[in-house]
């Protein structure tokens, strides 16, 4: 059930590209807080169900979809999807009237936030880089953190819309800040969840109540949102849900591509990035971010 309560602001006529496990519910929040929603999804099927079950109406293109919209979101998959739903002669740019806003949920470089940046101010369009945490659960509950990257303007405008499927959103700076931003995130988590995991497998070799452990120590300084949301299923090995191998790899690897760019180190991080490529070659692409531990057992 949706418990989500709405800012009263305005209806909107908005798009919503791409209606994955993340794009989906955002734009169903985007529809009950009363905006006028087009949607677009490349699989034209998926579209037409998430039309039946939130009403709007779908398009054809990423192009048709934002014609008239005074806001364009996007959550796809990575630089070359997102440059696919914008670009050309079908993408979002070609739609959009003079002033209106595009907002990218997509985790990407920073290097394409600027690109699309540059290419949407020499057409009169603004472009928002606006990754989000908070994985699928937040998705669906529109409690999302959305870190941004654009100028201050229309991320002033797009703000309180973008609350409809948000508990925060903020800018961090010029374009390509939030995409930075995000790396910083994943970076955290990837050492967070490897820490757990060593404890987790420690604890079991040790012959220790592990779910009494962490119940324990979640109440002191090893307190984490991984500890409290995924320590449990971590001791009942259990993977087939949340934020994916495969996704955290690709965010990975713009991280360690950024680093290479900007001179961190980051020794950690790029171990981490490897454990998890021991994870896909064993059939775990899809498993959960925690099956770190799979690899201690």
């Amino acid at each position: 059930m949706n418990t989500k309560v709405y800012e009263p602001i305005p209806a909107r006529r908005v798009a919503f590209l791409g209606l994955g496990v993340m794009g989906g519910p955002m734009a169903g929040h985007l529809a009950r807080a009363g905006h006028a929603v087009t949607v677009y999804n490349r699989t034209a099927a998926k579209a037409a169900d998430w039309v039946a079950r939130h009403g709007g109406r779908a398009a054809a293109t990423p192009r048709e979809a934002a014609l008239g919209a005074e806001f364009v979101f996007a959550c796809v998959g990575n630089d070359d999807d997102l440059r696919s739903v914008v670009l050309g002669e079908d993408g979002a740019y070609a739609g959009m009237a003079a002033g209106a806003v595009f907002v990218d949920h997509t985790t990407a470089s920073a290097e394409v936030a600027r690109e699309l940046h540059g290419l949407g101010a020499a057409r009169g369009l603004h472009f928002v880089d606006a990754p989000v945490s908070g994985g699928q659960a937040g998705a669906e509950n529109g409690v999302l953190t959305v870190m941004c990257g654009g100028d201050a303007g229309p991320f002033e405008a797009m703000r309180p819309v973008a609350l409809a499927f948000a508990r925060a959103v903020t800018r961090l700076g010029d374009s390509g800040a939030g995409q930075l931003a995000k790396m910083v995130n994943q970076i955290c988590i990837a050492g967070l969840v490897q820490g757990l995991a060593e404890a987790i497998a420690f604890g079991q070799k040790a012959g220790l109540d592990m779910p009494q452990v962490l119940e324990v120590i979640g109440k002191g300084a090893a307190q984490s949102w991984q500890m409290d949301h995924r320590g449990r299923t971590m001791v009942e090995d259990r993977f087939d849900f949340g934020f994916a191998v495969d996704w955290m790899r690709k965010d990975l690897g713009l991280v360690i591509d950024e680093a290479r760019r900007n001179g961190a180190r980051l020794p950690v991080t790029a171990l981490v990035d490897q454990f998890y490529a021991d994870l896909q070659a064993l059939g775990g692409g899809r498993w959960d971010t925690s099956s770190l531990i799979r690899r201690l057992r």
